[in-house]
C-alpha cells in the first residue's frame, strides 16, 4: 500500500510558509541581538547592573525556543501581521529601556532599532511598518532626552537615517505586497480555471500523486484527497489496466515534453464507469515540476453521441432497419464472400404502391406508423439470415444469398401477402400493395468487379417494370430492361441537348369563327427541328419529355415564346389586339408547385393582356385530384388567363365536377369531329357538348375540322369556333404575321 503522499503546495500555503520562514529568521536575528546585549552587560556595564544578564539570558532562550514552534500554523492566522507589529513595537520598547541603561545607548538604540525595522518590513504590512518606524523614531528621541547627549549633529543624522529607513521599508513593503497581490491574482485565476474546467489535472511521479486539481472530484467522482496512486490504479477498468500501464510506461520513457493520448474507462464512487480521455505530458525532466502531467476528461457523453451518430449512419431512424449505406456494404461483403463459390446474391427491391396518398390524406404521422407496421411484417417474413433494409420513403430492400429463382419468387409472394394485410391505425384501416423488382448476380462470374451498383440498378429497373405492368406484383430483371433504360437515358440526353441548343420551335394553328371562317386566335404547337431527322412532330418526343420531366422546362419555353409572339402581334398589327393564343399544359406541368409563378412571370415579362391567353388542360388530367385541381384552376383564373378543357368527351368528368371548374372553353375532340357527318352517335355527342357549353355559358371549339360539311354541320349545331386543316395547318410565326397583315389590309 502507498504511504502518505506529499502534495504540491498551493499558492496560499506557499505564502504562509514564506512568512513562517521569515518569522523564524527574524527570531534568530533577535536572538543574536540579545546575545550581543548579554556581552555588553557582562563587559561594559557596571557590576551593580549586571542583574540584567538574567532577563536577557531568559529572553535569548525564549527566542531560540520560539524558532522550534509550528510557525506555519501561526502564519496562517488572519491577524498575524498586526500581531507581529505589536511584537516588534514591544521589542522596540524593551530595546529602548536597554539603551537608556547602556552607557552608549544613543549608539546602541539606532543599530538595534534599524534591525527591528527591517525585520518588520519583511513580515508586516505598510501601515504596521510605519507604526514600527514611528515607534523607533520616538524611542530614539526618548533615549536622547534621557541620555542628555550633546552631539546634536550625529544624533540628528541618526534620526534622519531612521526616518529614511522607515520610508524605504514602507516602500519596499508596498512593492512586496503589490507583487504578492499579482501572484495571488494569477493563483486565484489559475485555481478558478482548474476548479471550473471540464478536465481533471494530476501530477504523478515515482513518489506518487503530487498534485490533484480541485475539479477532479467533480470530473472523476472522487474527492481529490482520495486520489492516491493505489486509488487511481483501482479506478481503471480491469480490462484496460495493462493498456493504461503501457501508456504510462511509454510516456515516462519518452523524451522531455513527450505527449500521448489514450481513452479508457474509470470507475466513479457509485461503481459505474466513465469513458475518459487521458492526455499525458512528460515533465519529469523539468526541475520545477518533476512529474508527468495527466489531463483527464469525461467523454462519456461525446462517446455516446458518437455511437448514436454511427448507428444513425447505418440505420434508418424511423424503423431501425439497416439503411442504404449499410445495405450497400453488406451487398459488397456478400459478393466478395461468394466470389470463389459462384454463389447467388439476390436483391428484392420493394416499393409500396400509392403510399403518397396515405401521407397526403391522413398526414405524415399516420404514414410513419403505416411504414413501421409494414416494416415489422416484412421483417417477420424474411429469413433470419436475410437483410431487410429501408432505402428511404416507401422503398425497402431484402438482400438474400443462395436462393434460386423459385425461392426468390416464393419470398416475393410472401412479402406481397404481408403487405396486403390490413393495417389499423387509430380509426383507419389501411390496405397496401407493393411492386417488387428481383435481381440476381452470380458473384463467381465477375470476381474482380464490385457488382453492388449493378445489382441495385437491376433490381430498380425490375421494380419499375412491375409498376408499369400494373403494380402489386413481382418482376425479375431481364437484360431488355437495361437496354430500354439506356434508350430512355439517351432520349433524355438528346432532349436536354435540344433544349440547350434551342432546337424546339413553336408553330401556330389558327382558330376561326366557324360561321365566318375569320381567325380569332391561334393554338401554339411545339415542333423539334432535329439536326439530323428534320422537323419532328409531338408524337416523336412529347411522351419522352413527359416521362423524364423535361416537359416542364419545354412547356414553360413554349408558353413564353407564344406569349412573346402574340404580344408583338398585338402591338404591331392593327386589329390583332383581340387575337388570343392557346397553350397546352401537360400533366407534369400542372402538378409543378411553381406553375403559378411561371405563368405570372411570363405574363409580366411579355406584357401580354392575360385575357388573351388560354391555357388548355386535358379532361382526364382534371379528374386525377379534383379538390387540388379546383384550387389550382381558381388561382390561374385570378391571374386573368382563360382556361379550356382539351379533348373534351374522351374522359370521365361529370356535370357535378364540371360545374366546379372555372372553365371558359370546351374543345371537342377530333375523334368525334371525324365521324360527325357519317355517324349519328358522334353527331349527337357533338350536339350534346355544344348544348352543354351553352348551358354553362362556355365557348366551344371543334378540333380537327378537315371537310366543309363538318364546318357546316358544326355551325348548324351552334358550335362557336373551330380549327383544323380545312382552315390551316400549323405554320411558323412568319406565316401568321403575313396572315394578320392581310386581314388588317382587307378590313
Amino acid at each position: 500500500m502507498q504511504g502518505p503522499v506529499k502534495r504540491w503546495a498551493n499558492f496560499e500555503s506557499r505564502e504562509h510558509g514564506h512568512l513562517a520562514r521569515q518569522i523564524r529568521h527574524n527570531l534568530w536575528i533577535f536572538t543574536a541581538l540579545t546575545a550581543m546585549g548579554l556581552v555588553r552587560v557582562a563587559f561594559d556595564w557596571p557590576a551593580e547592573t549586571r542583574w540584567a544578564l538574567v532577563p536577557l539570558g531568559l529572553s535569548m532562550l525564549v527566542l531560540a525556543a520560539a524558532t522550534r514552534l509550528p510557525l506555519e500554523k501561526l502564519a496562517a492566522r488572519p491577524q498575524i501581521r498586526p500581531m507581529l507589529a505589536g511584537v516588534y513595537i514591544a521589542t522596540l520598547v524593551a530595546h529602548a529601556l536597554f539603551s537608556v541603561a547602556d552607557p552608549h545607548g544613543t549608539v546602541m538604540f539606532p543599530a538595534g532599532a534599524l534591525a527591528i525595522m527591517v525585520a518588520a518590513a519583511t513580515t508586516c504590512g505598510v501601515r504596521d511598518g510605519l507604526w514600527v518606524g514611528a515607534t523607533a523614531v520616538t524611542g530614539f528621541l526618548t533615549v536622547l532626552a534621557l541620555d542628555g547627549a550633546h552631539d546634536n549633529y550625529l544624533n540628528l543624522s541618526l534620526l534622519i537615517i531612521m526616518a529614511v529607513v522607515t520610508v524605504l521599508c514602507a516602500i519596499t513593503t508596498h512593492n512586496r505586497q503589490l507583487q504578492q497581490e499579482q501572484r495571488d491574482e494569477v493563483g486565484y485565476r489559475t485555481a478558478a480555471l482548474l476548479e471550473n474546467g471540464s478536465d481533471a489535472i494530476l501530477a504523478v511521479n515515482s513518489d506518487g500523486v503530487g498534485y490533484v486539481s480541485s475539479s477532479s472530484g467533480r470530473v472523476l467522482g472522487h474527492e481529490s484527497g482520495e486520489l492516491t496512486m493505489d486509488a487511481l490504479t483501482a479506478m481503471i477498468h480491469p480490462d484496460e489496466k495493462e493498456r493504461v500501464a503501457g501508456f504510462l510506461g511509454e510516456l515516462i520513457a519518452g523524451p522531455p515534453r513527450h505527449t500521448g493520448r489514450i481513452e479508457s474507462r474509470s470507475r466513479n464512487r457509485d461503481g459505474g464507469y466513465l469513458d475518459v480521455e487521458v492526455i499525458g505530458t512528460n515533465h519529469l525532466h523539468d526541475p520545477l515540476i518533476g512529474a508527468v502531467i495527466l489531463t483527464i476528461r469525461d467523454v462519456s457523453t461525446q462517446k455516446a453521441l458518437r455511437g448514436e451518430l454511427d448507428r444513425q449512419a447505418i440505420s434508418d431512424p424511423l424503423t431501425g432497419l439497416p439503411n442504404r449505406a449499410l445495405l450497400r456494404d453488406r451487398i459488397g461483403t456478400a459478393v466478395r464472400r461468394h466470389t470463389r463459390t459462384a454463389g447467388r446474391v439476390s436483391l428484392l427491391l420493394i416499393d409500396l404502391d400509392d403510399f403518397k396518398k396515405v401521407n397526403d390524406t391522413l398526414g405524415h404521422l399516420t404514414g410513419d406508423e403505416f411504414l413501421l407496421a409494414q416494416a415489422r411484417r416484412m421483417a417477420a417474413t424474411v429469413r433470419p439470415g436475410d437483410t431487410l433494409a429501408r432505402l428511404g420513403g416507401d422503398e425497402f430492400a431484402v438482400l438474400v444469398e443462395d436462393l434460386d429463382e423459385i425461392g426468390l419468387h416464393s419470398l416475393a409472394q410472401r412479402l406481397l401477402a404481408a403487405v396486403h394485410e390490413p393495417v389499423r391505425i387509430g380509426s383507419n384501416v389501411l390496405g397496401g400493395s407493393a411492386s417488387i423488382g428481383i435481381a440476381t448476380v452470380k458473384a463467381g462470374e465477375s470476381s474482380d468487379i464490385d457488382l453492388t451498383d449493378e445489382l441495385i440498378r437491376d433490381a430498380d429497373l425490375a421494380m419499375y417494370a412491375a409498376k408499369k405492368a400494373g403494380r402489386d406484383r413481382a418482376v425479375s430483371y431481364e437484360d431488355s430492361m437495361f437496354a430500354a433504360a439506356v434508350a430512355e437515358a439517351e432520349a433524355r440526353s438528346e432532349l436536354e441537348r435540344a433544349l440547350d441548343r434551342n432546337e424546339f420551335v413553336v408553330f401556330y394553328q389558327p382558330i376561326v369563327d366557324l360561321p365566318s371562317g375569320r381567325p380569332i386566335g391561334v393554338e401554339a404547337l411545339v415542333r423539334w427541328q432535329h439536326p439530323e431527322r428534320g422537323l419532328l412532330g409531338p408524337n416523336e418526343f412529347i411522351a419522352h419529355a413527359e416521362r423524364t420531366g423535361l416537359i416542364v422546362p419545354l412547356g414553360a419555353g413554349v408558353l413564353r415564346v407564344a406569349c412573346q409572339e402574340m404580344a408583338r402581334w398585338h402591338r404591331e398589327i392593327p386589329g390583332a389586339d383581340t387575337m388570343r393564343v392557346s397553350v397546352n399544359l401537360s400533366a407534369r406541368q400542372f402538378q409543378e408547385p411553381n406553375l403559378l409563378d411561371t405563368v405570372r412571370d411570363v405574363l409580366t415579362e411579355t406584357g401580354i393582356a392575360p385575357e388573351t391567353v388560354v391555357l388548355e388542360i386535358t379532361e382526364s388530367m382534371l379528374m386525377e385530384d379534383v379538390d387540388a385541381t379546383v384550387v389550382v384552376l381558381h388561382r390561374l383564373r385570378e391571374l386573368g388567363v382563360r382556361l379550356a378543357i382539351d379533348d373534351f368527351g374522351t374522359g370521365y368528368s361529370s356535370l357535378s365536377y364540371l360545374s366546379r371548374f372555372p372553365i371558359d372553353i370546351l374543345k371537342i375532340d377530333k375523334a368525334f369531329v371525324d365521324g360527325i357527318t357519317a355517324n349519328r352517335e358522334d353527331a349527337a355527342l357533338a350536339e350534346a357538348v355544344v348544348g352543354l357549353g351553352k348551358a354553362l355559358r362556355l365557348q366551344t371549339v371543334a378540333e380537327g375540322i378537315e371537310q366543309p360539311d363538318q364546318q357546316a354541320l358544326l355551325t348548324g349545331l351552334g358550335c362557336t369556333y373551330g380549327q383544323g386543316y380545312l382552315f390551316a395547318k400549323p405554320v411558323g410565326a412568319d406565316v401568321i404575321t403575313s396572315m394578320l397583315h392581310d386581314m388588317a389590309t382587307a378590313s
